[in-house]
């Protein structure tokens, strides 16, 4: 057993270099990454009981209800190993998502670090996205503690999973630690293993100082908060900075680190890991990946630290207010929520039926979801979302380029800014590269499902003898909707999937078309493979058909490539019964008033115009989203 600690949180210090250990943890979507926070801040006494809560980082409620981790959290931690009697260590955690939607948030988080705990779930195994998330790692150059979680479950399979870990990271299974993060047996050996084996930062204690920003959020009261690592130098409270790539200079308010609330500290030395706000009042003068240094005569010769990769947005979609009137609060709002992810970028767009808004890019259809449920609950604006999209490249005809000479390429995210089929030489789609780990007693259905989204095999290798990885290469917009419920689907939860992006390939698109009561609708618009353009314009106008109430005359509701109508459904008109008061007599007085009836229906059809419900384009994007096999 563990000695007891004192249960009072001695206050903040600057730790000498050699103490100090930044890591973080990676692992899949429900291995236990916030569990085993939990049980390190319960270890050190940072929290006591009565306020320990169950995912504590996640600061979210959308995280918490989701029971996944969005936004990297930090908390550090003072430990002291046992039977060591000099100073205590200070381990920096940072908690990373494990979904693959949020990659962008792990890579930043593993180039503020210098080791990584890779967790995985003694049951499931290694999961493609855990692998992907090992490969950064590596490719950072952090020293990796494997740690098999979960070992307490009756489904566990310890020797084989660690067997399997060790296979694919190196070593003997022998050293890949055991643990419970819900128990907390084994938890301590892990910090000894990050005390031991994690190296200390290096950086240049009395040069210039020069701080990584690796996050940001934004405060109505405090104003942009900038969350950042000291790689060289110190920075101190009240010393006025420099941001070297946007030029702001102020002076630090408020210098604090997360321990794991928010507490003020004086100085921060190399190594450590802080929060500063210095009246940063402008979203966009703090970008993530910029380097914070001090302000002064020789600031400009202080060269930056390199900074991240920018994301490349995977999809595409349009946001709009249900009501017109709140299109500068959500302006508002994205530059706000940007400032906290920095992955989705967006730019406005007008609809011809939804007015005013947005077409945002998002890194997957799960931080599109989260955006707009963020947007709905943290700023109240109800929003309509067209259906995903991604960002194709248009090869024009008979339009060459002045600087190239080489016929002229546009790229289009939004369905109606495809030229028409005589302006177009060619169309090229986007590709992935997946990777999908499932037991062998799957492969077929795998097989299936990605030949049925025109996906061509790339490898296959056996893991081990229940264990497969296939490789293919996939159409984007083949994924981005409901593959991996299928995926999931057809082997019963056991496979997993993670992707990059491949290259442009030419492929056989075309542009689908709603039409009400021939009226184009562009919200409705898709760009499709002329082979399932078919059958995405039966679904369409089968669901318009029932979502759209009726009207005083018939509306037509077509699908279209062109001025080719490939579907049709009819929404049959109100009628009133103009023949209830003709009882008996000659049947040409009952024909006079259906006539005349007639011809009034025909007068209203050549004015009217169809009203379309908001939750007609919701529900019918959501079937668009959701069309496939």
């Amino acid at each position: 057993m563990r000695p007891s600690r004192t249960t009072e949180v001695p206050p903040p210090v600057t730790y000498r270099t050699e103490r100090i250990r930044n890591f973080c943890i990676v692992a899949h979507v429900d291995h236990g990454k916030s569990t085993l926070a939990d049980r390190m801040l319960q270890l050190t006494e940072l929290v006591d009981e009565r306020n320990m809560r169950s995912q504590y980082l996640d600061k979210m409620d959308i995280e918490r209800e989701r029971g996944i981790t969005i936004k990297a959290q930090t908390a550090r931690l003072p430990y002291k190993p046992l039977g060591d009697a000099a100073d205590e260590y200070l381990l920096n955690l940072i908690d990373t998502p494990g979904h693959v939607d949020f990659s962008y948030e792990v890579s930043r988080a593993l180039n503020a670090c210098e080791g990584a705990v890779l967790l995985v779930d003694a049951a499931q195994g290694m999961e493609a996205q855990t692998i992907a998330n090992l490969y950064l790692a590596l490719e950072a150059d952090l020293e990796i503690i494997p740690v098999l979680n979960k070992i307490d479950l009756p489904a566990a399979r310890p020797d084989e999973i660690a067997a399997e870990i060790a296979a694919i990271v190196g070593g003997e299974p022998e050293d890949v630690l055991r643990i419970s993060a819900k128990t907390g047996e084994g938890v301590d050996a892990v910090m000894d293993a990050i005390v031991d084996r994690v190296p200390p930062p290096s950086g240049v204690a009395d040069g210039p100082t020069r701080a990584l920003i690796f996050d940001s959020n934004y405060d109505p009261y405090r104003g942009t908060l900038v969350y950042f690592r000291v790689v060289d130098g110190q920075l101190r409270a009240g010393e006025r900075i420099h941001l070297l790539a946007t030029g702001f200079e102020g002076e630090i308010d408020d210098l604090a680190v997360h321990a794991p609330e928010e507490t003020p500290i004086d100085a921060l030395g190399v190594g450590e890991v802080g929060v500063l706000s210095a009246a940063i009042k402008e979203v966009s003068q703090a970008k993530v990946g910029d380097t914070i240094t001090l302000a002064g005569r020789g600031s400009r010769t202080v060269p930056p630290l390199p900074g991240y990769r920018e994301p490349l947005p995977m999809v595409f979609s349009g946001l709009y207010p249900v009501d017109s009137d709140d299109f500068p609060q959500l302006r508002d709002a994205l530059d706000k929520l940007r400032l906290n992810d920095a992955s989705f970028s967006y730019e406005p767009e007008t609809s011809a039926a939804l007015g005013f808004g947005f077409r945002c890019g998002f890194l997957g259809l799960l931080h599109l979801e989260i955006v707009t449920e963020r947007l709905d609950r943290e700023f109240d604006i109800p929003l309509v979302t067209t259906a995903p999209s991604v960002r194709y490249r248009v090869t024009l005809e008979g339009v060459v380029d002045e600087e190239t000479g080489e016929p002229q390429v546009i790229e289009v995210a939004n369905p109606q800014d495809l030229p028409e089929p005589n302006r177009t030489a060619a169309i090229h789609e986007p590709t992935v590269n997946a990777m999908i780990l499932t037991p062998t007693a799957y492969v077929g259905p795998v097989m299936q499902l990605c030949e049925g989204r025109r996906g061509t095999m790339l490898a296959m290798d056996y893991l081990t003898e229940e264990r497969v990885e296939l490789r293919y290469a996939l159409p984007l917009a083949g994924i981005i909707t409901d593959f991996f419920d299928q995926l999931k689907s057809r082997t019963r939860g056991y496979a997993s999937l993670d992707y990059e992006v491949g290259e442009y390939l030419e492929a056989d698109l075309v542009r689908v078309d709603l039409l009400l009561n021939g009226e184009p609708v562009d919200a409705f618009s898709s760009i499709v493979h002329r082979d399932d353009a078919y059958a995405f314009g039966k679904a369409m106008t089968e669901k318009l058909k029932d979502l759209i109430p009726r009207q005083l005359f018939d509306v037509p509701v077509q699908a279209a490539i062109g001025a080719k109508i490939i579907a049709r459904e009819t929404i049959k008109a109100k009628r009133k019964d103009v023949l209830a008061k003709c009882y008996g007599g000659d049947v040409s007085r009952k024909r006079k008033l259906l006539e005349k009836q007639k011809e009034g229906k025909k007068k209203m059809k050549s004015v009217g115009s169809v009203d379309v419900p908001q939750e007609a384009f919701v529900s019918a994007l959501r079937t668009a989203a959701g069309t496939g096999d």
